[in-house]
């Protein structure tokens, strides 16, 4: 499995531990299905490389030197072209919602095998949110109903990990609409982000209806 242009998938690791590092490294360079960039021991040494080097996908722990994980993806979001997160951690207390909170894209155990992981990556890179041990609607009551047809339009396109000029183009608004639609969106939703609010739609019935069978796609 590759991206959609046919290529391996771009990554980057960043772990505090060596073992784990070299570990992780050498199951990628094994796999065809990614391109390993760069590694890095530090939340700083991957923030320096994701700036210069396109990276698809970063799989960090949640406990980097010296920023920390939550830091670092919050600097991330700000930044175009950001590589979409991955957290590899001991799945403790309620580290799986606050690494989702922070705005990553998935959340991995490493108590599961290293399929799992992989599998994770390319679903993160297709534009997926993983977050097994977390049920998002825990989250909120669903607001579904509140929502304008435009921004149920918008919410569902949103899920297709589309930038705010892509909206504009598949809605046929304006970019300053599309910002308005979308801070609305949120405040309907109890959302900080794009990432929670993509979560929000894969955990609701809005996908459900959108789906075959009520199977999410």
């Amino acid at each position: 499995m590759v991206n959609e242009t046919g290529s391996p998938i771009d990554i980057m690791l960043a772990d505090g531990n060596p073992l784990v590092l070299s570990a992780l490294s050498e199951l990628i360079d094994r796999d065809p299905r990614f391109s390993l960039v760069a590694t890095a021991a530090t939340a700083e040494g991957f923030l320096g490389t994701v700036m210069r080097v396109p990276v698809q996908v970063g799989v960090i722990d949640w406990t980097l030197p010296v920023l920390g994980g939550a830091k670092l993806i919050e600097v991330l979001r700000d930044q175009a072209n950001a590589p979409r997160i991955v957290v590899y951690a001991e799945d403790t207390g309620d580290l799986p919602r606050l690494a989702m909170t922070a705005g990553a894209a998935a959340f991995a155990p490493r108590s599961s095998d290293a399929e799992t992981l992989m599998e994770t990556c390319i679903d993160v890179a297709a534009g997926k949110m993983v977050f097994p041990f977390l049920d998002i609607r825990d989250l909120q009551s669903d607001p579904i109903h509140q929502l304008s047809r435009k921004e149920r339009a918008m919410l569902e396109a949103l899920s297709k990990g589309l930038t705010n000029r892509e909206l504009a183009k598949e809605l046929d608004i304006t970019i300053n609409t599309v910002k308005f639609h979308l801070s609305n969106l949120y405040e309907k939703l109890s959302v900080k982000n794009r990432a929670q609010a993509i979560a929000f739609y894969y955990s609701s019935r809005l996908a459900l209806e959108k789906a075959p069978n009520g199977i999410p796609r």
